[in-house]
């Protein structure tokens, strides 16, 4: 009796391995944004920020699953503070960059909502045994707009619109995530315009993209 329960106590420690492992995971990232090709005068204020949620799942395919694979699904939202008025007249949305001496104001951004399907080429030192690892994932983000929003404060106005159709529907961007274990860089950067075809009051190309740095956790 007494070798029979030793045997079963050493049988439960054996931890199982499973030699077809897969990365599917979680993901959470935070990230500082940046706006790049800005007309003469437009500058960031304040602290821009984007949020993303989603799972990415994972196709190994190499024979010891060091190569991967991974699409997912998520959402983000972020923010642009800058000096960039969206005002609307006549049914027509203008953009004028504001003159910091000639006008004050207290708060001026826009937000954009979206649903996002991350592709991504995954390498990462995983082993069957081992949950932690580094990893090198790069890749490209589709993401289509759902919801848009835009704030002016200033001492004497209030100006907010939201849904404004000015805004790509589409967009992209190359991804890239470095890393060990949960906490890892993260960079998207924009391929393509966040307005759709749009022009400053001036005449000038309003071609924003977006630049997105930060930290991306991911989880099992």
């Amino acid at each position: 009796m007494f070798g029979i329960t030793c045997a079963q106590s050493e049988l439960s420690k054996k931890t199982v391995i499973d030699s077809l492992f897969r990365e599917d995971q979680f993901y959470v990232g935070l990230t500082y944004n940046v706006l790049l090709e800005k007309p003469s005068g437009l500058s960031q204020n304040g602290f821009s920020t984007g949020l993303q949620v989603g799972f990415i799942r994972d196709f190994p395919v190499s024979k010891n699953r060091k190569y991967a694979i991974g699409l997912g699904f998520g959402l983000s939202t972020n923010s642009y503070n800058q000096n960039l008025l969206i005002n609307k007249n006549d049914n027509a949305y203008t953009f004028n960059v504001i003159d910091n001496n000639e006008l004050t104001f207290i708060k001026n951004k826009f937000y954009t909502h979206t649903v996002d399907i991350p592709l991504e080429f995954r390498w990462r030192s995983a082993t069957p045994a081992s949950y932690k690892f580094w990893r090198i994932y790069t890749g490209v983000k589709f993401s289509y707009l759902f919801a848009n929003a835009s704030k002016f404060q200033s001492d004497s106005d209030k100006l907010r619109f939201t849904n404004i159709d000015v805004f790509n529907k589409f967009q992209y961007g190359a991804t890239l995530s470095v890393g060990y274990n949960t906490w890892n860089f993260y960079m998207y950067y924009g391929l393509n315009s966040l307005f759709d075809n749009q022009k400053l009051s001036n005449g000038s190309d309003l071609e924003l993209s977006a630049v997105k740095v930060g930290l991306i956790f991911y989880m099992f």
